[in-house]
């Protein structure tokens, strides 16, 4: 799994937060960055939590592809 994949995974599940998780969704289809969202302040410490959990964790990637499967829009 990629970097941003991991990082949309970890901020939807930190998050009971509608917005938060709206953002995540947004940064798995690239429609967000990464360097966007540092810049926005009710986002920020999530990110760097789930930033230093991916450092320092394995994530499950069953897990994180099917939360992909699920959120990921394909565009024909």
């Amino acid at each position: 799994m990629d970097k941003v994949t991991c990082l949309a995974y970890l901020l939807y599940k930190s998050s009971k937060n509608q917005g938060i998780r709206e953002k995540a969704i947004q940064l798995l289809n690239g429609d967000v960055s990464i360097r966007e969202l540092k810049r926005n302040v009710s986002i920020q410490a999530h990110l760097v939590f789930a930033e230093s959990f991916l450092k320092k964790n394995k994530l499950d990637k069953n897990k994180v592809q099917l939360f992909a499967e699920e959120f990921m829009a394909i565009e024909i």
